[in-house]
């Protein structure tokens, strides 16, 4: 029968070939979903997928970070001088959200009260605090975020563990020769997936090629799998499919350690819920957004650097991919409820993305 025992922490072997997968509560129990929605989504960097609109004639864009589970009001602004911030979209006098649509103005106004900002948090304005001793004072001011870039793609955290770069190690370089100033926002490829189960379920999934045999028949003809392999790096790792149908390919330079390969793609995971997936035609990223212990959105935008190749290659079929994953994420779901599971194995080879999801996972939580 099912251990009750009603602590959060477990532990993941440091050897993937004797460690046990986590305990089955992990992904039914509301508790753990909270600690974790604190412990690994607040503390963690953050794709922010309303970025790209902050544009001229838009200085100051609103956006909720993580709906259905960090819930954040933030807003993204473009002061004077040219700098791209993230601050707290919440006023510093009774907490009123300042701003609800995209604004042109050179500042912000709270409606509640008529407190103004300066779009670099400043306070500037405060009726009713005439004579009113230390004040303002730095905490008077909004609070401002960590941002940070990777090419064209915007991260916050609200309190980051560590810097993105030390976040994601040496997996710039690797990502270097890839066209990442030329990639474009499509729109049109902006979709949205709900799903009954557990958002780690899905990260899981995504971060082993095992099962694309299985479930996924027209991707695995596009991707060699013999040749499929996994890096991990401090809090990210990337999977490398090579190209096995003579569709196109990505080209590392020389020099570059896969130089000479055919890849097919890039997989790159950002711990804990971020999916940047590199294709010849460009980048499909995908954000995971809990909405509780047991329902899931997945975010998806395509961000294009070569339309003509979209239709060809392992980034041809991503649709058909994700409603398969779905599908069998959900049947998971259903498992990891029953009484009779407790614990599994690791498939050395092939889940080494997941050993090390649950590795911090189980650390976020101790």
């Amino acid at each position: 029968m099912r251990d009750h025992n009603r602590a959060v922490r477990f532990d993941i072997a440091p050897d993937v070939r004797r460690a046990r997968t986590p305990p089955a509560w992990l992904y039914t129990r509301p508790d753990v979903h909270a600690a974790l929605v604190e412990r690994a989504l607040a503390r963690s960097w953050q794709f922010v997928p309303e970025a790209d609109a902050l544009a001229p004639p838009v200085r100051a864009l609103p956006f909720t970070l993580l709906p259905g589970s960090l819930d954040e009001p933030l807003v993204l602004t473009r002061a004077d001088d040219g700098k791209a911030r993230c601050l707290s979209n919440v006023c510093t006098h009774r907490a009123n959200v300042l701003l609800d649509e995209p604004s042109t103005a050179d500042g912000l106004r709270c409606g509640y009260h008529g407190r103004r900002f300066a779009l670099d948090g400043r306070i500037q304005h405060a009726p009713g605090f005439d004579g009113v001793p230390d004040f303002p004072t730095p905490a008077d001011d909004l609070r401002e975020v960590p941002l940070r870039r990777l090419g064209p793609f915007t991260f916050v955290s609200l309190a980051p563990e560590s810097d993105l770069d030390e976040h994601l190690g040496s997996l710039r370089e690797r990502l270097a020769f890839l066209p990442l100033e030329a990639l474009r926002l499509d729109p049109a490829g902006t979709l949205t997936f709900e799903l009954d189960a557990n958002w780690l379920l899905y990260v899981e999934n995504y971060l082993e090629g095992l099962h694309i045999p299985y479930v996924h028949p027209a991707l695995a003809r596009a991707v060699d799998f013999a040749t499929y392999e996994t890096v991990l790096y401090p809090r990210a790792s990337v999977q490398i499919a090579g190209a096995s149908d003579g569709g196109p390919t990505l080209q590392p330079p020389p020099g570059h350690q896969d130089h000479g390969r055919a890849l097919a793609a890039y997989y790159v995971w950002l711990w804990p819920n971020t999916m940047l997936n590199f294709y010849p035609w460009g980048c499909s990223v995908n954000i995971v957004q809990p909405l509780g212990v047991a329902r899931t959105r997945v975010l998806f935008q395509a961000w294009v650097a070569e339309d003509s190749l979209r239709r060809r290659g392992a980034g041809s079929v991503l649709d058909t991919v994700e409603l398969e994953d779905e599908a069998m994420v959900q049947r998971v779901q259903r498992g990891v409820r029953a009484r009779t599971y407790v614990r599994g194995r690791y498939a050395p080879r092939h889940e080494a993305g997941v050993h090390a999801f649950h590795r911090l996972l189980a650390a976020a939580l101790d």
